[in-house]
């Protein structure tokens, strides 16, 4: 006798077209981060939702319950009642959530400019003077430029170091980039002899062919190397990486986060930047989504510098460069996610004491939508 096969569960179950995607209560609990008992108490007390019974009595909800009770959990979260959201349709829902964005975002404006909080200046131009002429005719390309992220100005292009010693005695540069097809033992002794003045500015060689250990002197002395042929797309990201390290805060020179300014914490965890990343949007490039996502990156990158900061002392300074500028980076796009969150008539993730945030206590919350016992009045 051919063994009968167990029901599969109902989002393995083969759907006709167009029927749609049902999920069983304790996935949606999961989903939402909640008990399965709060949400029946949400569907016995308020009737927040109608979700269908399978044949064996499970209750299934559509992907608009999913949405809805995904908001409403949102906003409960946030301090408002269950019994005041609970009536309320998709609309009305969101247009609760977008008069919270805005009201948080004209508290954080508000606080800020009592604060005299200064917006961040403009990023300082790079000057990059370049030792050889098929180099320099490159770098023009709008392609490579754009791809720098930064103003650059082009010094040069020079035949030799000695001309860009000739032309350069009275400029300031951040960085000397030259194109040696081939490298050998003593270029460097030789480019400091010809160029006595630019033997303390950063160095950095596309080159065609060397030895191992040319390289390898060469990058012990602080010398960046990239061996050609490249596309203009790893050239680009390669200077990139060169002018964020290349150039220190100069005298005088504002700057939106000083050394001996510790940086703002965090505003949201993974958890919760995941969580928002998650949230529907109009917005066609996704732009919530990826904004989030950069933000956890640029916290892991923020965290990895700090760590990398105690490894090496000779490297401390330059950890702590990349620190600040990652902490910088950091809070810029936290202001420009509650942006874009206030445009979409988004809810930011609830992120309690930082910057302000006024997210109501638990207590002022119905004890039965944590307690999620059944047989407890909500």
């Amino acid at each position: 006798m051919k063994k009968r096969q167990p029901p599969r569960p109902p989002s393995q179950q083969p759907r006709g077209a167009g029927e749609p995607t049902l999920h069983r209560s304790g996935a949606v609990a999961r989903m939402l981060g909640m008990p399965v008992a709060t949400l029946r108490v949400w569907e016995r007390r308020y009737g927040l939702t109608q979700p269908r019974l399978s044949p064996s009595g499970q209750r299934l909800y559509s992907a608009d319950d999913l949405r809805r009770l995904a908001l409403v959990k949102q906003l409960t979260d946030l301090g408002h009642a269950i019994g005041s959201v609970a009536c309320l349709d998709m609309p009305q829902l969101q247009h609760v959530a977008a008069t919270h964005a805005r009201t948080v975002a004209a508290t954080h404006k508000e606080k800020d400019e009592r604060s005299g909080a200064a917006d961040v200046p403009p990023v300082r131009a790079w000057r990059l003077a370049v030792i050889g002429a098929a180099l320099g005719i490159r770098l023009q390309r709008p392609a490579i430029l754009r791809r720098l992220g930064r103003p650059v100005v082009l010094l040069g292009p020079f035949d030799d170091a000695a001309q860009a010693t000739a032309a350069l005695r009275s400029s300031h540069i951040d960085a000397l980039l030259i194109h040696e097809p081939n490298l050998h033992a003593g270029w460097l002794a030789s480019i400091d002899a010809a160029a006595p003045a630019l033997a303390g500015a950063p160095k950095a060689v596309l080159y065609g062919f060397a030895a191992d250990a040319v390289c390898e002197a060469l990058a012990t002395a602080g010398t960046a190397l990239l061996r050609e042929p490249q596309p203009d797309a790893v050239l680009a990201q390669w200077l990139h990486g060169l002018s964020m390290v290349a150039t220190p805060p100069q005298p005088g020179e504002s700057t939106s986060m000083r050394p001996t300014e510790p940086a703002p914490p965090r505003r949201w965890d993974d958890a919760a930047l995941i969580g928002f990343a998650g949230q529907s949007s109009t917005v066609a490039c996704e732009c919530p989504r990826h904004v989030a996502e950069l933000l956890v990156q640029l916290s892991h990158f923020e965290a990895y510098s700090a760590e990398c900061e105690h490894r090496n002392a000779a490297d401390a300074e330059l950890h702590a460069h990349l620190g600040r500028v990652a902490a910088a980076s950091r809070a810029r796009f936290e202001a420009a996610l509650e942006h874009v969150a206030l445009h979409e008539g988004l809810l930011l993730p609830p992120s309690p004491g930082a910057h302000g945030v006024s997210v109501a206590p638990p207590a002022r919350r119905p004890k039965a939508l944590t307690a999620a016992r059944p047989g407890q009045r909500p």
